[in-house]
């Protein structure tokens, strides 16, 4: 579940639990058996409980709780900066624009960051925003309640861009313009995404479909595409946001670590 040179990568990130020598306890699960039991629902969307222990992941509640810890170490964050860098030094980045671009899915059992949902009879559902490079690979992600505006994470997720290493000078976390479509159309944050030196292009409402904005926008369709080609993230399950956002977090990085496999 896990390739050896993903995991490579993976296993300096994660954090050194140290046993204690009065209480030991038992010894804690391989991290790496953990990760992959981790992975395989994320790929598969099976239910914690039903996990099978007979694959040597551990308990369903042992994955849980990894993920948990993991995603409050930043593990996916760092994971997904590291290959944003490795992408930037093969020159894989295209940093001339970026997409942005949101997506609806149903929330289930409710909780944090979810809400009426607009496009599904006012049931409870969140909102996976994704903002792209000019080559659909995923710079930053987040995660709101399904009666949020898209543009209220316009500024934020431009915001989130962490700042990608990779090739000599200064980090490069900017794009040179944003497209966006019609659902950013406010003149309010035109300006303000100005002000961060970017140029927005985006769609103005009543302007027709199918013109030069719609040939750069569907990277980031396809990049949703692929975030919920991962059975998890396709319906929240979850109570806790957190938890689905270690999971979009995390899909986010194994994006990112396909491209780098191929280029």
């Amino acid at each position: 579940m896990v390739p050896d040179e993903l995991w490579a990568r993976i296993e300096p990130l994660l954090p050194i639990v140290p046993r204690r020598a009065d209480h030991p306890g038992r010894k804690r699960l391989d991290n790496r058996k953990v990760l992959s039991g981790i992975v395989f629902v994320l790929y598969t969307g099976i239910a914690w409980e039903f996990l099978p222990q007979e694959l040597g992941f551990g308990s369903g509640m042992t994955c849980w709780r990894r993920l948990r810890d993991w995603h409050q170490a930043e593990v996916w964050d760092k994971l997904h900066q590291l290959l944003l860098a490795e992408l930037h030094a093969a020159g894989q980045l295209d940093w001339s624009k970026a997409v942005i671009d949101s997506s609806h899915v149903r929330a289930l059992k409710g909780g944090p960051k979810t809400g009426p949902s607009p496009v599904d009879r006012a049931k409870p559902g969140s909102k996976h925003h994704v903002i792209t490079d000019g080559n659909g690979i995923p710079l930053a992600v987040s995660l709101t309640g399904g009666n949020r505006n898209d543009v209220t994470q316009l500024l934020p997720l431009i915001k989130a861009i962490p700042p990608v290493r990779g090739r000599r000078g200064r980090p490069r976390k900017r794009p040179a313009s944003l497209y966006a479509d019609r659902g950013y159309d406010h003149d309010k944050y035109r300006r303000l995404v100005w002000y961060t030196g970017i140029k927005p292009r985006i769609a103005r409402r009543g302007t027709p479909h199918g013109s030069g904005l719609g040939v750069h926008r569907w990277v980031v369709e396809r990049t949703i595409a692929l975030l919920h080609w991962f059975r998890r993230p396709r319906i929240r399950w979850e109570v806790r946001g957190d938890i689905h956002e270690a999971f979009m977090t995390l899909a986010a990085a194994i994006i990112c670590w396909r491209r780098l496999r191929r280029s």
